[in-house]
């Protein structure tokens, strides 16, 4: 059961950021045709909003690392182990520049 929850919250993670990126081409591109001051306007708006996109992202992967942490207390074991150590090492290498 707690494989679908973590499969579900990674899934939408994981949608999220795709969608995100897809978002960005999209608003370059027409800020590369648009060379008008608006599109510094856009583009500076753009930025702001993956600015924000980014924090929530910092948000659910601290949430869905607490969530795997409260599984394994509760015994779950081998894949909530597994994805605990590559999310930990994520973090750790992102944090190091890495």
């Amino acid at each position: 059961m707690e494989t679908i929850i973590i499969a579900l919250i990674g899934g939408g993670a994981v949608v999220t950021g795709i969608f995100n990126v897809i978002l960005f081409c999209l608003q370059r591109k027409a800020a590369k045709e648009d060379k008008t001051d608006t599109s510094k306007d856009m583009l500076a708006r753009h930025d702001a909003a993956i600015k924000e996109v980014n924090e929530e992202m910092a948000l659910l992967t601290y949430g869905i690392l607490a969530c795997l942490k409260g599984l394994k207390e509760q015994g779950a074991n081998g894949p909530v182990t597994e994805a605990i150590s590559k999310i930990e090492k994520h973090l750790n290498e992102k944090a190091h520049g890495g």
